[in-house]
């Protein structure tokens, strides 16, 4: 298999040979290159990135502004946001933008590598104090959401599964393992769940299983 190709953009040029040499580590991954917010959407149709991580806050061009090119793009490839700030605004605004995931700048260097090939995999990754806000701003505040619930009605009680364990983060192939189903299986699951909820990308899913109350059901019958 050929390593992911991964691009990072971030205006400090520091920052970019820092998570460089991170990511670049992982015998799987390489990075193609790193680039300012400006140069980004050239940047991705020059080098074909899988995987891109975004700064949010950029001078010249902001991070969430360029996420919603590269989602416009023909071929687009999976973003996560990494930066410093985890502000319940950024987070939301990304998402809804069509975010795969949300890191904070001080993950842990083995975390950041791990996070990228779940990003690879079709996973979405947000990190413990993202993943805490979400669930604070979305979740908590008495119970499950009922226009979040009355969207699940829609799926077959297989697609409430998958549904349930991409809420909790997993990959194809880790909700293809615990369901005992095949990853070409999850990923039709997967993309018919997105269809009837109306998500742009699994993270959003993510969102409304966990409004709807599926994984704390899930967690709580296990």
């Amino acid at each position: 298999m050929p390593p992911t190709r991964v691009l990072i953009v971030d205006d400090e040029v520091l920052v970019r040979s820092g998570l460089g040499l991170i990511v670049g580590s992982a015998p799987d991954l390489e990075v193609v290159g790193g680039c300012s917010g400006g140069q980004a959407e050239q940047q991705t149709l020059a080098l074909s990135p899988e995987v891109v991580l975004l700064d949010v806050r950029m001078p010249d061009l902001d991070g969430i502004s360029v996420l919603r090119r590269l989602r416009a793009l023909p071929d687009p490839p999976v973003v996560a946001m990494l930066t410093t700030f985890d502000t319940e605004e950024y987070i939301g605004t990304a998402l809804r933008a069509g975010a795969a995931g949300f890191l904070l700048k001080d993950t842990a260097p083995e975390q950041l590598v791990h996070a990228v090939r779940v990003l690879a995999s079709g996973g979405s990754v947000l990190s413990p104090t993202v993943a805490r806000t979400v669930i604070t701003g979305y979740v908590d505040g008495g119970g499950p959401d009922l226009t979040a619930t009355a969207l699940t009605h829609r799926l077959t009680g297989r697609e409430l599964d998958v549904l349930a364990l991409l809420g909790e983060g997993l990959s194809n192939a880790e909700i293809a393992d615990r369901l005992f189903l095949g990853t070409g299986t999850v990923k039709d699951h997967i993309s018919a769940i997105l269809a009837k909820l109306g998500a742009a990308n699994r993270v959003q899913a993510a969102v409304v299983a966990h409004r709807a109350g599926l994984v704390r059901e899930r967690r709580d019958g296990e």
